[in-house]
């Protein structure tokens, strides 16, 4: 989107050249010099055009509880200049789109910030695909066709947008079921008669562009003997990313435990294996394998939010529920974790029990992350305070960003996207049911602009920008 502005300086220089015509003019209509003329016709339509981009701020309405965000999800979008200014107001409680979904909506949008995807989550509608140019406020305009996807990954599918130009886009499911052997029954069995879990992933990549199925797979996947027969297995994968070679896809996954003994989820202190990632040809979606990370542990499917991302060659990953507190891990170009690069928040942030909410870098590499804390006093919504950090993927390091306004009810645990424009990230903020605002990091330097106002609603919440 781009905006026309008068250029000042030639403006002032056309009226000075009309001013001087007039001046000159008699009686006789004696005609202005042509240099004159000439020189006014080339500057009195001068103009000069200024980048500008729709930021879409989307709200999560409460359901039954504070936070729960079951009661829908609205969005709003406004230009960058307007999402800058911290006299503009912003409602899309009142005055929202109703972005179709039976509970959280799960959004995406094109870089540039002009198409928003949404593929509705549960309900009657749960699987179907929809495309919308934005127009500005809650203009929405319904583009292209609708396709469900719910006949290969149901009806609430876990569901990312690739970074390859805004064409593709991925869906994942797993399933799981206990299998003993013929001597025991899931209510009666002894040691030796749990064989392992089955793990059954399914994976359908989708044409944003023209709405149809590019490819769908599925597989029986599995950990380690080892792992398998100590309860081990695969029980939820999300957040696809593709490789900078574009030739593999990497989902991430959250590992499970049950007691073989009882086939009942193992409650005791148990050892958490090191983070794990599904690697499949693309666009084949074929030859999957497990990967495990030798530095963190827990689990890199994240939630609402991508959990991983491309950047220079490798690919960065955060985990969660990690005994050290969430780190960002690195997968290498060879399609393997990168145990060289160990970047732990808990050390990082001098906090303990880190665990990322969501995230994201720009093309330089630097980020905003969302977290919480063992320390994170619990809110309205039941849920640990948040904060915001800057984070450098290249350093190392994170910083929490302090400019930003925190309170006991302010947190990001279903928070799903950031904006990025350029070096710039455009976030929200606002506790559970209070107003707030967007600000905006500089990610070069740091530096933080508080924006827009967001208006809330009782019990409801912000999930982002985009």
């Amino acid at each position: 989107m781009k905006r026309p502005v008068l250029n000042l300086k030639s403006y002032a220089i056309a009226i000075f050249a009309v001013g001087f015509m007039t001046a000159c003019s008699s009686d006789d209509n004696t005609v202005a010099p042509e240099t004159e003329q000439e020189e006014v016709e080339e500057v009195e339509k001068e103009e000069e055009e200024v980048e500008s981009r729709w930021i879409t701020i989307a709200g999560a309405k409460m359901g039954d509880n504070p936070g729960d965000g079951n009661g829908g999800t609205l969005i709003y979008s406004v230009t960058s200049e307007d999402a800058k200014d911290p006299t503009v107001q912003i409602d899309p409680f009142n005055n929202g789109f109703v972005a179709p979904s039976n509970r959280t909506a799960r959004l995406q949008a094109s870089e540039d910030g002009n198409t928003v995807f949404n593929i509705s989550y549960a309900g009657d509608t749960g699987g179907n695909y929809t495309k919308y140019t934005v127009n500005g406020g809650s203009d929405f305009e319904l583009t292209g066709s609708e396709i469900s996807i719910a006949p290969y990954v149901g009806t609430a599918p876990r569901w990312i947008k690739l970074f390859d130009g805004d064409n593709t886009g991925s869906a994942v499911y797993v399933s799981t079921e206990h299998q003993v052997d013929d001597n025991g029954t899931p209510n009666e069995v002894t040691d030796d008669t749990y064989i392992r879990t089955s793990q059954t992933i399914g994976v359908v990549t989708l044409d944003l562009v023209d709405s149809k199925i590019n490819a769908f797979e599925e597989h029986e996947i599995g950990l380690s003997d080892e792992e398998e027969a100590q309860g081990y297995y695969i029980s939820r994968i999300d957040m696809p990313t593709l490789n900078e070679a574009g030739d593999k896809l990497y989902i991430g996954a959250r590992v499970s435990k049950i007691d073989p003994t009882t086939l009942e989820s193992d409650e005791t202190d148990y050892e958490i294996l090191g983070s794990k990632t599904i690697v499949l040809d693309y666009p084949s979606l074929l030859n999957p394998t497990v990967i495990t990370s030798g530095v963190g542990h827990g689990n890199t499917n994240g939630y609402r939010s991508i959990n991983s991302f491309e950047y220079g060659g490798s690919v960065y990953q955060a985990n969660q529920s990690d005994p050290e507190g969430s780190y960002i891990l690195k997968i290498g170009a060879n399609n393997l974790y990168d145990d060289s690069y160990d970047f732990n928040l808990d050390d990082a942030l001098g906090v303990t029990g880190a665990y990322v909410l969501a995230w994201r870098p720009a093309a330089n590499g630097k980020a905003v992350l969302a977290y919480r804390h063992d320390g994170s006093a619990e809110g309205i919504s039941g849920r640990g305070e948040s904060f915001f950090a800057l984070v450098d993927l290249n350093a190392k390091t994170a910083t929490q960003i302090n400019d930003i306004p925190y309170e006991v009810d302010f947190e990001l645990f279903q928070y799903q996207g950031y904006a990025v424009d350029g070096t710039e990230i455009y976030l929200t903020q606002a506790p559970v049911g209070q107003n707030g605002n967007i600000y905006i990091v500089e990610t070069e330097t740091g530096a933080v602009t508080k924006g827009a106002e967001l208006v809330n609603a009782t019990g409801s919440h912000f999930i982002g920008a985009w």
